[in-house]
């Protein structure tokens, strides 16, 4: 209880920051999800120099076409293929079932500026699997630029089969996110 760690740290400075609106939900629907969905991890070293050599050579012929791909791109795109071999990674836990879903749906998480109350968001890239590098690419970068900008509708933010969120920009090796259910 908010008492209780106030208690806890009632002899050291701290600056308290008031939960917003959203952010509020954002703790609910997180505490739900880590309390009623069951939870688990998967942990896999992968070497990228092959991919990176790659994706370096793609994107020297795509740059008359103002395309650059994202690792996060292939990772999209590497788990939306994988997601369509197997489809029992594709499926969302319903309480008493589960749901296999038939499209692959690729959420990703974008990080909001502070001055849009900082969090983050997730856009949805629909039928991902059928999409290329170049499609993918366009499609996260405009979900990206709408997000911080004007903001996404429910519609580009609904549907996930799947929610990538990657710090791997930052040199963060492994972290467990928990997503907002379904």
């Amino acid at each position: 209880s908010t008492d209780a760690v106030l208690k806890t740290y009632a002899d050291r400075d701290f600056e308290e920051i008031a939960l917003d609106g959203m952010r509020k939900i954002v703790a609910a629907r997180l505490t739900e999800a880590k309390q009623t969905i069951p939870h688990f991890y998967l942990r896999r070293d992968i070497k990228l120099d092959a991919l990176l050599k790659f994706r370096a050579q793609l994107n020297k012929q795509l740059e008359s076409r103002g395309t650059k791909l994202s690792v996060n791109d292939f990772i999209i795109r590497a788990c939306a293929l994988a997601m369509a071999k197997n489809p029992f990674c594709n499926a969302s836990w319903a309480g008493d079932r589960i749901l296999v879903h038939q499209q692959v749906n690729v959420g990703v998480a974008i990080a909001l500026p502070e001055e849009k109350g900082g969090g983050l968001v997730v856009g949805v890239v629909k039928d991902a699997n059928l999409k290329s590098l170049r499609q993918i690419s366009g499609e996260v970068r405009s979900l990206g630029e709408k997000a911080r900008t004007k903001g996404l509708s429910m519609e580009e933010m609904s549907g996930a089969t799947f929610t990538i969120s990657n710090l791997g920009m930052f040199g963060v090796e492994q972290f467990v996110a928990v997503h907002n259910p379904p």
